[in-house]
């Protein structure tokens, strides 16, 4: 599918979304509790059948944080962006643990190093850093530490 069908057919499943198309890959902004439904959308739709989500992450642009999911169709050979802007205050967006695997550990890591909760992950506990650093979000530009003077 070409981004312009992709683009009309997400549209269908989520008429609120929108889109950017500046980059290769077909970007679609969506709030965070539009997400979990759309992603079982965009897995389960026969056209679309997006079955790897490859990358799971998160920017602190200071204001607010941007949680980015990459997805591939392994059948089909398409590649969509998703982006969710969530409130810096209280982080928290849906996990897609239960849709795609590969969401666990990816979700873990941005848990881990910027603080966003995933509400209801199976699983969500520090996944690189050893105990004690829970809370501490290493990845967010007011992070600092004293032992090493680092300040963003």
């Amino acid at each position: 599918m070409t981004n312009e069908e992709l683009k009309t057919k997400i549209a269908e499943l989520l008429p609120q979304a929108s889109f950017d198309e500046s980059g290769q890959w077909l970007t679609i902004n969506v709030a965070p509790a539009e997400w979990k439904p759309l992603a079982v959308k965009l897995k389960q739709d026969t056209s679309l059948y997006f079955d790897f989500l490859f990358c799971v992450t998160c920017i602190d642009w200071k204001t607010h944080l941007t949680m980015v999911y990459h997805l591939d169709s392994t059948k089909f050979r398409h590649n969509i962006v998703i982006k969710s802007i969530i409130d810096v205050a209280n982080p928290a967006i849906e996990t897609v643990s239960d849709i795609w695997q590969t969401a666990n550990f990816h979700e873990r890591e941005v848990y881990e190093m910027f603080g966003v909760n995933f509400i209801n992950h199976p699983d969500l506990r520090l996944l690189i850093l050893p105990d004690g650093w829970e809370g501490k979000n290493p990845m967010l530009k007011d992070f600092e530490d004293p032992v090493n003077m680092i300040k963003l």
